[in-house]
């Protein structure tokens, strides 16, 4: 916002002005001109540029050129750079009679610049640079798109409440912005400087100010009980690297945007009279939106909670992050909630901005904070952590867990490219009195980060709630530039009955599943060893089985649809599933209808390292003593250059754990798109 202000010359006096840069100033020329002079010229100081009729004329500009004085005429004054001193520089305007070159009388004014500006990384190329209001006032998306991108910053250092301050080197990597207050000391003392956001946006974000030198002490300008802060007076500020941190991912009731604000506030010359506004320069951000990594990215650390009970499915993970060159994270607990939570209610996610990435935890909605675990103590020193809002909708059976959210690789559909992949996330479709839903606050934080697009799956289905018990991406070697890079695997009852139908009709109906495994074991989860002749005359097993290939054909047909697969895409993997009431939900919440369990070890719910793969020992048919079930799924993936090794997690399959693959959690490299070149 700028205020024109306008100035009449004289004839008799020299006439003063201050000029704010990036403002203009009204001079009027035909105000004073003596009434027999019809034209007149102008010249100015190298600072100064004048606009006259279209034509801009600068202290630089030799060449006289005369205008004529026959309708009443205005000027626009600018100052492209401060001055040092007051009246440091000037505009001569010259006014001439008929037929004269000798001007008749010149009036005079002289000028002030003072510069009030926001600066910072407009153009996303890591650097500060002059713009005009303009552009720092908008936000475009795209590659030739502008405007200033804003961390979160999942690591906040607590602020004094009494002093606000905050001792801490770490605020130096946030966010910078350059205030700039420049000009003669005598002008600046007649002013005072607003720093100002809306009460709604001072919410979302917070502004340091370095106190003192290099002692590391910050100051809180801005921040959610502060909106604004007074510089007051000007004369010492100079140029100032102010620290800028996002607190809040966009969400529902939060578009991402916030915008800072200086404005320049006359103090008037007796107080009666009120104050006058004179310039404001904004700059707008937008905060960088928490991104989700997708399974076919190579791995960087794998979180792995160890117990005893466990220790061959340690052992296993261990072999399978060395082959990958991944880290190894130890996290403990007490044994009563056996790592569920590593994957039921975190996510490893990360948010960008050019020349840094950031990343963090996700914790979501579902349950307890995960202050009460001990992850947060476990993380690699630089991962932060955040906290989604608390969901007012949450209940019992609600599908808030991370399991029932991942993420497609990059993928073009109907025509739009999706270069940071789609977020994909679970429900019940339609409202019913046994139906569970993710939560609204989670579903539409989702939505608010714009760069995913999310896709909505039917999951109400499976016991869990798991997108992943049904549906897994793995990466392959791409033969050919029109084919993709990655492979969709699906569980398929029908492909599993295939199978088994085969195998019966090569003479091995007898063969046993669930060979080996403790009867003891077996019956505390439901299960028995049954032949393949007894489960494929069981019909009440097959009907159960139909159901459950009808709720995965209907996520197959939108999954093509909105990624933009085709049938060479998808993979159909071996997997039966059987009906059971919900586990560990009381009496009085249990719904009327039964939910899809798998019925041997998920192999959908696999580790995915890069091209190695730990998948869930199923115990199938031992066929010439080897798993039928192993050899049919290395048949469908190791031609595609994936390694796939069984580890065998059946001790603790179908608890409270659900299985050794929820005992873990793998953070992921980043995916190379840079978000904001993109258009949602």
């Amino acid at each position: 916002m700028s205020h024109l202000s306008v100035i009449h010359l004289s004839l008799d006096v020299p006439v003063h002005g201050v000029c704010v840069l990036g403002t203009s100033l009204v001079v009027d020329i035909s105000g004073c001109a003596p009434k027999d002079c019809t034209s007149f010229t102008i010249t100015c100081s190298p600072r100064v540029l004048v606009a006259l009729k279209s034509k801009v004329t600068s202290g630089k500009d030799k060449a006289t050129v005369w205008h004529s004085l026959a309708e009443p005429v205005c000027a626009l004054v600018k100052m492209v750079l401060p001055s040092s001193d007051v009246d440091e520089d000037k505009v001569l305007v010259s006014y001439y009679r008929a037929n004269e070159e000798v001007p008749l009388v010149t009036a005079v004014l002289y000028l002030t610049g003072i510069e009030v500006s926001l600066q910072t990384d407009v153009y996303r190329d890591g650097h500060e640079m002059p713009v005009n209001k303009q552009t720092k006032e908008t936000w475009v998306w795209g590659p030739a798109g502008w405007g200033a991108i804003l961390l979160v910053n999942s690591s906040p250092a607590d602020v004094n409440p009494d002093t606000q301050m905050v001792v801490s080197e770490d605020i130096k990597e946030l966010t910078q912005m350059t205030l700039s207050i420049q000009g003669p000391t005598c002008i600046l003392k007649n002013y005072r400087l607003v720093f100002h956001t809306s009460e709604e946006e001072a919410k979302k974000a917070r502004v340091f100010w370095p106190h003192g030198d290099a002692s590391g002490t910050f100051q809180l300008l801005l921040g959610p009980d502060r909106n604004s802060y007074i510089f007051n007076p000007l004369v010492k500020l100079g140029k100032e690297t102010i620290y800028v941190e996002a607190i809040e991912f966009p969400s529902a009731n939060f578009s991402g945007l916030i915008s800072f604000s200086v404005s320049l506030i006359e103090d008037p010359p007796i107080s009666s009279i009120p104050e006058i506004p004179v310039y404001k320069d904004t700059v707008v951000f937008r905060v960088a939106p928490c991104i989700f990594t997708p399974s076919t990215q190579m791995p960087l650390e794998v979180y792995l909670y160890r117990d005893v009970k466990v220790q061959g499915f340690v052992d296993a993970v261990v072999a399978l992050s060395e082959k990958t060159d991944s880290q190894m994270a130890s996290v403990y607990e007490d044994s009563n909630r056996s790592g569920k939570w590593l994957q039921d209610e975190m996510a490893f996610c990360y948010t960008e901005m050019p020349h840094k990435m950031s990343s963090f935890v996700l914790d979501t909605p579902r349950a307890i904070a995960l202050d009460d675990f001990p992850m947060k103590y476990a993380l690699t020193p630089g991962i932060g952590y955040y906290v989604t809002q608390d969901t007012k909708d949450h209940s019992v059976a609600s599908l808030d867990t991370i399991g029932n959210l991942m993420v497609s690789p990059p993928v073009k559909a109907q025509g739009k490219d999706y270069p940071l992949g789609r977020v994909l996330f679970g429900s019940s479709f339609y409202p019913s009195i046994d139906g569970r839903d993710m939560s609204k606050s989670l579903r539409d934080f989702l939505y608010a980060q714009q760069v995913q697009a999310p896709v909505e799956l039917f999951s109400d289905w499976l016991m869990t709630g798991r997108l992943e018990e049904f549906m897994c991406f793995v990466p392959v070697e791409n033969q050919s530039g029109d084919a993709k890079d990655f492979r969709l695997l699906l569980a398929s009852p029908c492909a599993c009955y295939s199978l088994l139908r085969e195998k019966q009709e090569e003479g091995y109906g007898d063969a046993t599943l669930f060979e080996g495994v403790s009867p003891d074991l077996l019956h505390a989860n439901g299960r028995e060893a049954k032949t393949i002749n007894q489960f494929l005359s069981d019909k009440s097993l097959k009907n159960q089985n139909d159901y459950a290939e009808k709720c995965i054909h209907l996520n197959r047909a939108i999954l093509k649809e909105k990624l933009g697969l085709q049938d060479e895409d998808i993979i159909d993997v071996p997997q039966l599933f059987c009906l059971e009431k919900l586990t560990n939900v009381p009496s009085d919440q249990q719904p009327h209808r039964l939910f899809a369990r798998p019925y041997f070890p998920d192999m959908l719910r696999m580790m995915v390292m890069g091209k190695e793969l730990g998948i869930p020992k199923p115990f199938g048919p031992q066929i010439k003593g080897t798993c039928c079930l192993e050899e049919k799924i290395c048949h469908l993936l190791e031609p595609l250059g994936l390694k796939c090794t069984f580890i065998d997690d059946f001790d603790c399959y179908m608890t409270d754990v659900g299985d050794a693959c929820a005992c873990t959690n793998i953070r992921r490299v980043p995916l190379a798109f840079k978000w904001w070149k993109m258009v949602p």
